[in-house]
Protein backbone atom coordinates (compact mmCIF):
# COMPACT_ATOMS: atom_id res chain seq x y z
CA UNK A 1 0.00 0.00 0.00
CA UNK A 2 1.83 3.18 -1.22
CA UNK A 3 1.35 7.24 0.18
CA UNK A 4 -0.95 8.35 -2.23
CA UNK A 5 -3.29 5.63 -2.04
CA UNK A 6 -3.01 5.98 1.86
CA UNK A 7 -4.07 9.68 1.84
CA UNK A 8 -7.21 8.61 -0.14
CA UNK A 9 -7.56 6.62 2.33
CA UNK A 10 -7.84 10.00 4.92
CA UNK A 11 -4.76 9.29 6.76
CA UNK A 12 -1.41 10.13 5.44
CA UNK A 13 1.36 7.59 6.29
CA UNK A 14 4.88 9.13 7.20
CA UNK A 15 7.86 8.28 4.49
CA UNK A 16 10.24 6.29 5.78
CA UNK A 17 8.26 4.32 8.84
CA UNK A 18 7.56 1.08 8.29
CA UNK A 19 3.73 1.13 7.46
CA UNK A 20 5.13 2.91 4.10
CA UNK A 21 6.56 0.00 2.84
CA UNK A 22 3.26 -2.31 2.90
CA UNK A 23 1.98 -3.16 -0.66
CA UNK A 24 3.93 -3.00 -3.92
CA UNK A 25 5.06 -6.14 -3.92
CA UNK A 26 6.34 -8.28 -6.61
CA UNK A 27 4.40 -10.82 -9.11
CA UNK A 28 6.81 -14.48 -9.53
CA UNK A 29 5.93 -16.57 -12.32
CA UNK A 30 5.71 -20.56 -11.42
CA UNK A 31 8.01 -22.64 -13.20
CA UNK A 32 7.66 -25.33 -11.12
CA UNK A 33 4.00 -25.96 -13.02
CA UNK A 34 5.41 -25.10 -16.79
CA UNK A 35 5.84 -28.63 -17.87
CA UNK A 36 1.80 -30.00 -17.39
CA UNK A 37 0.25 -26.41 -19.28
CA UNK A 38 -0.52 -25.99 -22.48
CA UNK A 39 1.63 -23.19 -24.32
CA UNK A 40 0.29 -19.80 -23.62
CA UNK A 41 -0.73 -20.78 -19.91
CA UNK A 42 0.69 -18.79 -17.09
CA UNK A 43 0.77 -18.82 -13.47
CA UNK A 44 2.13 -15.97 -10.91
CA UNK A 45 1.75 -15.34 -7.63
CA UNK A 46 1.80 -12.49 -5.70
CA UNK A 47 4.38 -12.33 -3.27
CA UNK A 48 2.61 -10.89 -0.12
CA UNK A 49 4.89 -12.68 2.05
CA UNK A 50 7.79 -9.93 1.49
CA UNK A 51 5.41 -7.41 3.43
CA UNK A 52 6.93 -6.35 6.55
CA UNK A 53 4.77 -7.91 8.66
CA UNK A 54 5.07 -11.05 6.44
CA UNK A 55 1.77 -11.71 5.21
CA UNK A 56 -0.57 -10.40 3.13
CA UNK A 57 -2.78 -8.86 6.35
CA UNK A 58 -0.63 -5.78 6.47
CA UNK A 59 -2.42 -4.22 3.90
CA UNK A 60 -6.20 -4.96 5.13
CA UNK A 61 -4.93 -4.17 8.73
CA UNK A 62 -3.08 -0.75 7.70
CA UNK A 63 -6.18 0.12 6.24
CA UNK A 64 -8.67 -0.92 9.25
CA UNK A 65 -6.47 0.88 11.43
CA UNK A 66 -6.11 4.14 9.44
CA UNK A 67 -9.79 3.88 8.96
CA UNK A 68 -10.39 3.60 12.46
CA UNK A 69 -7.96 6.84 13.39
CA UNK A 70 -10.02 9.14 10.08
CA UNK A 71 -13.60 8.23 11.81
CA UNK A 72 -12.28 9.04 15.26
CA UNK A 73 -12.63 5.34 16.70
CA UNK A 74 -9.79 4.54 17.52
CA UNK A 75 -7.67 7.56 19.48
CA UNK A 76 -4.50 7.40 21.47
CA UNK A 77 -4.64 5.12 24.77
CA UNK A 78 -6.77 2.54 23.25
CA UNK A 79 -6.08 -1.01 22.93
CA UNK A 80 -6.48 -2.50 19.37
CA UNK A 81 -8.67 -5.53 19.96
CA UNK A 82 -9.39 -8.31 17.18
CA UNK A 83 -9.59 -12.34 16.83
CA UNK A 84 -6.81 -13.99 14.12
CA UNK A 85 -5.66 -16.86 12.96
CA UNK A 86 -2.48 -14.91 14.00
CA UNK A 87 -1.34 -12.87 10.87
CA UNK A 88 -3.60 -9.89 11.27
CA UNK A 89 -2.53 -10.18 15.24
CA UNK A 90 1.09 -9.74 13.85
CA UNK A 91 0.40 -6.67 11.49
CA UNK A 92 -2.15 -5.07 14.06
CA UNK A 93 1.25 -5.50 16.30
CA UNK A 94 3.78 -3.99 14.27
CA UNK A 95 1.50 -1.36 12.94
CA UNK A 96 0.59 -0.54 16.53
CA UNK A 97 4.02 -0.74 17.82
CA UNK A 98 5.16 2.57 14.96
CA UNK A 99 1.84 4.08 15.77
CA UNK A 100 1.81 4.01 19.21
CA UNK A 101 -0.97 1.21 20.59
CA UNK A 102 -1.22 -1.68 22.30
CA UNK A 103 -2.81 -4.94 21.12
CA UNK A 104 -4.46 -7.26 22.79
CA UNK A 105 -5.56 -10.40 19.95
CA UNK A 106 -7.71 -13.57 20.82
CA UNK A 107 -6.04 -16.43 18.78
CA UNK A 108 -7.04 -20.13 18.86
CA UNK A 109 -5.29 -22.56 21.18
CA UNK A 110 -3.41 -24.44 18.49
CA UNK A 111 -2.16 -21.59 16.72
CA UNK A 112 1.11 -22.47 15.27
CA UNK A 113 4.06 -21.88 17.94
CA UNK A 114 6.28 -19.69 16.05
CA UNK A 115 3.11 -17.03 15.22
CA UNK A 116 2.83 -16.97 19.32
CA UNK A 117 6.24 -16.29 19.74
CA UNK A 118 6.39 -13.37 17.25
CA UNK A 119 2.93 -12.07 18.56
CA UNK A 120 4.93 -11.75 22.22
CA UNK A 121 7.80 -10.35 20.79
CA UNK A 122 5.50 -7.17 19.83
CA UNK A 123 4.43 -7.45 23.89
CA UNK A 124 0.90 -8.30 22.17
CA UNK A 125 -1.12 -9.61 25.12
CA UNK A 126 -2.66 -13.02 23.99
CA UNK A 127 -5.88 -14.56 24.87
CA UNK A 128 -5.81 -17.92 24.01
CA UNK A 129 -9.18 -19.73 22.88
CA UNK A 130 -11.03 -23.11 22.17
CA UNK A 131 -8.94 -24.71 19.21
CA UNK A 132 -12.35 -26.93 18.22
CA UNK A 133 -13.87 -23.30 17.21
CA UNK A 134 -11.39 -22.58 15.19
CA UNK A 135 -11.44 -18.82 14.54
CA UNK A 136 -15.11 -18.25 15.12
CA UNK A 137 -14.46 -19.06 18.62
CA UNK A 138 -11.93 -16.24 18.80
CA UNK A 139 -14.52 -13.77 17.25
CA UNK A 140 -17.29 -14.44 20.01
CA UNK A 141 -14.14 -14.10 22.92
CA UNK A 142 -13.17 -10.54 21.16
CA UNK A 143 -16.62 -9.68 20.73
CA UNK A 144 -17.24 -10.40 24.80
CA UNK A 145 -14.22 -8.36 25.98
CA UNK A 146 -15.12 -5.25 23.49
CA UNK A 147 -18.45 -5.56 24.90
CA UNK A 148 -17.13 -5.31 28.61
CA UNK A 149 -15.24 -2.07 28.35
CA UNK A 150 -15.90 -0.15 24.90
CA UNK A 151 -14.61 2.76 25.72
CA UNK A 152 -11.03 1.27 26.11
CA UNK A 153 -10.42 -1.17 23.06
CA UNK A 154 -10.67 -0.13 19.10
CA UNK A 155 -12.51 -3.41 17.18
CA UNK A 156 -11.98 -3.34 13.86
CA UNK A 157 -13.74 -6.95 13.58
CA UNK A 158 -11.86 -7.60 10.40
CA UNK A 159 -14.47 -10.16 9.53
CA UNK A 160 -17.15 -7.48 8.86
CA UNK A 161 -15.02 -4.45 8.45
CA UNK A 162 -15.36 -2.94 4.59
CA UNK A 163 -11.68 -1.50 4.89
CA UNK A 164 -10.64 -4.58 5.08
CA UNK A 165 -11.62 -5.67 1.44
CA UNK A 166 -11.02 -1.83 0.63
CA UNK A 167 -7.02 -2.37 1.02
CA UNK A 168 -7.76 -5.34 -1.74
CA UNK A 169 -9.52 -3.05 -4.11
CA UNK A 170 -7.67 -0.33 -3.86
CA UNK A 171 -4.11 -1.55 -3.53
CA UNK A 172 -3.84 -5.46 -4.32
CA UNK A 173 -5.62 -5.61 -7.56
CA UNK A 174 -4.65 -2.55 -9.03
CA UNK A 175 -0.82 -3.81 -8.54
CA UNK A 176 -1.88 -7.72 -10.26
CA UNK A 177 -3.41 -4.70 -13.28
CA UNK A 178 -0.29 -3.51 -13.90
CA UNK A 179 2.07 -6.45 -13.23
CA UNK A 180 0.24 -8.12 -15.44
CA UNK A 181 -0.14 -5.65 -18.63
CA UNK A 182 -4.17 -6.28 -18.04
CA UNK A 183 -3.99 -10.13 -19.13
CA UNK A 184 -5.11 -11.51 -15.80
CA UNK A 185 -7.92 -13.91 -16.72
CA UNK A 186 -8.31 -15.92 -13.48
CA UNK A 187 -7.66 -15.50 -9.80
CA UNK A 188 -7.13 -17.84 -7.33
CA UNK A 189 -7.04 -17.38 -3.69
CA UNK A 190 -8.20 -18.97 -0.17
CA UNK A 191 -11.12 -17.55 1.75
CA UNK A 192 -10.49 -16.57 5.36
CA UNK A 193 -12.10 -13.04 6.09
CA UNK A 194 -12.74 -13.35 2.36
CA UNK A 195 -11.40 -9.52 2.26
CA UNK A 196 -8.06 -10.21 -0.35
CA UNK A 197 -10.63 -12.46 -2.68
CA UNK A 198 -13.51 -9.74 -2.38
CA UNK A 199 -11.31 -6.91 -3.05
CA UNK A 200 -9.41 -8.16 -5.86
CA UNK A 201 -12.00 -9.90 -7.92
CA UNK A 202 -14.36 -6.91 -7.05
CA UNK A 203 -11.98 -4.36 -8.64
CA UNK A 204 -10.66 -6.22 -11.38
CA UNK A 205 -14.48 -7.11 -12.72
CA UNK A 206 -14.60 -3.31 -13.21
CA UNK A 207 -11.19 -3.57 -15.49
CA UNK A 208 -12.03 -7.02 -17.11
CA UNK A 209 -15.55 -8.03 -16.38
CA UNK A 210 -14.86 -12.14 -17.81
CA UNK A 211 -12.34 -12.44 -14.93
CA UNK A 212 -12.70 -15.65 -13.36
CA UNK A 213 -12.80 -15.64 -9.52
CA UNK A 214 -11.74 -18.69 -8.39
CA UNK A 215 -12.07 -19.57 -4.10
CA UNK A 216 -10.42 -21.73 -2.11
CA UNK A 217 -10.87 -23.74 1.06
CA UNK A 218 -10.31 -26.73 3.11
CA UNK A 219 -11.87 -29.73 2.22
CA UNK A 220 -13.49 -30.32 5.50
CA UNK A 221 -13.96 -28.55 8.69
CA UNK A 222 -10.69 -30.34 10.07
CA UNK A 223 -7.69 -28.91 8.65
CA UNK A 224 -4.36 -28.20 8.95
CA UNK A 225 -4.41 -24.35 6.88
CA UNK A 226 -4.59 -21.77 9.38
CA UNK A 227 -6.04 -18.69 8.02
CA UNK A 228 -8.30 -20.58 5.56
CA UNK A 229 -12.38 -21.30 6.70
CA UNK A 230 -14.50 -24.28 5.24
CA UNK A 231 -17.26 -21.67 4.68
CA UNK A 232 -20.06 -24.84 5.16
CA UNK A 233 -19.20 -25.22 8.57
CA UNK A 234 -17.94 -21.53 9.92
CA UNK A 235 -19.11 -18.07 10.48
CA UNK A 236 -19.71 -16.60 7.42
CA UNK A 237 -18.02 -13.14 7.08
CA UNK A 238 -20.02 -10.12 6.99
CA UNK A 239 -17.66 -9.17 4.02
CA UNK A 240 -18.17 -12.51 2.10
CA UNK A 241 -19.82 -11.80 -1.32
CA UNK A 242 -20.88 -14.76 -2.67
CA UNK A 243 -21.38 -13.51 -6.43
CA UNK A 244 -18.25 -12.67 -6.98
CA UNK A 245 -17.22 -16.72 -7.22
CA UNK A 246 -16.76 -17.98 -10.29
CA UNK A 247 -16.12 -21.71 -8.96
CA UNK A 248 -14.80 -22.82 -5.71
CA UNK A 249 -11.95 -25.48 -5.35
CA UNK A 250 -11.62 -27.96 -2.17
CA UNK A 251 -7.84 -28.48 -1.44
CA UNK A 252 -6.83 -31.68 1.09
CA UNK A 253 -3.72 -30.18 4.12
CA UNK A 254 -2.18 -32.79 2.39
CA UNK A 255 -2.34 -31.33 -1.48
CA UNK A 256 -1.28 -28.25 0.20
CA UNK A 257 1.64 -29.26 2.27
CA UNK A 258 2.89 -31.26 -0.44
CA UNK A 259 2.68 -28.01 -2.63
CA UNK A 260 4.13 -25.91 0.08
CA UNK A 261 6.92 -28.22 -0.11
CA UNK A 262 8.00 -28.16 -3.88
CA UNK A 263 7.42 -23.94 -3.18
CA UNK A 264 10.79 -24.64 -1.03
CA UNK A 265 12.44 -27.14 -2.86
CA UNK A 266 11.70 -25.73 -6.65
CA UNK A 267 11.79 -22.57 -6.25
CA UNK A 268 13.26 -20.93 -3.28
CA UNK A 269 9.87 -19.99 -1.91
CA UNK A 270 9.23 -20.41 1.82
CA UNK A 271 5.78 -19.79 2.39
CA UNK A 272 3.08 -21.50 4.97
CA UNK A 273 0.70 -23.79 3.79
CA UNK A 274 -2.47 -21.63 2.88
CA UNK A 275 0.30 -20.20 0.11
CA UNK A 276 0.80 -24.43 -0.39
CA UNK A 277 -3.04 -24.84 -1.16
CA UNK A 278 -3.58 -21.29 -3.25
CA UNK A 279 -0.76 -22.48 -6.03
CA UNK A 280 -1.98 -26.23 -5.83
CA UNK A 281 -5.42 -24.52 -6.10
CA UNK A 282 -4.25 -22.42 -8.99
CA UNK A 283 -2.02 -25.58 -10.87
CA UNK A 284 -5.61 -27.20 -11.22
CA UNK A 285 -7.30 -24.26 -12.65
CA UNK A 286 -4.45 -23.73 -15.39
CA UNK A 287 -3.97 -27.87 -16.61
CA UNK A 288 -7.49 -27.34 -16.93
CA UNK A 289 -7.21 -24.48 -19.69
CA UNK A 290 -6.42 -25.23 -23.10
CA UNK A 291 -6.44 -21.27 -24.76
CA UNK A 292 -3.69 -18.29 -23.49
CA UNK A 293 -4.53 -17.03 -19.85
CA UNK A 294 -3.18 -16.01 -16.63
CA UNK A 295 -3.75 -16.99 -13.54
CA UNK A 296 -2.71 -15.32 -10.59
CA UNK A 297 -2.71 -16.56 -6.89
CA UNK A 298 -1.40 -15.28 -3.58
CA UNK A 299 1.86 -16.17 -1.55
CA UNK A 300 -0.28 -15.69 2.39
CA UNK A 301 2.67 -15.75 4.44
CA UNK A 302 5.91 -16.65 5.32
CA UNK A 303 7.07 -20.53 6.08
CA UNK A 304 9.35 -18.98 9.09
CA UNK A 305 6.12 -18.97 11.27
CA UNK A 306 5.32 -22.60 10.87
CA UNK A 307 8.44 -23.99 11.45
CA UNK A 308 9.07 -26.25 14.64
CA UNK A 309 11.65 -26.43 16.89
CA UNK A 310 13.33 -30.02 16.89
Amino acid sequence: MHLDVLEDLGVGVAPGTIEAYIGKTPLLRLRLLDAALEQGVQVFAKAEHLNPGGSVKDRAALSMILEGERTGRLKPGMTILDATSGNTGIAYAMIGASRGYRVKVCLPKNASPARKRILKSYSVEIVETDPMLSTDGAQLIAREIYAGNPEKYFYPDQYNNDANWLAHYETTANEIWEQTGGQITHFVTGLGTSGTFVGVVRRLRELNPNLAGVAIQPESPLHGLEGLKHMATAITPGIFDQSLITETLEVSTEDALLMTGRLAREEGLLVGPSSGANVFAAWRVAVSLQRPAVVVTVLCDGGERYLVED
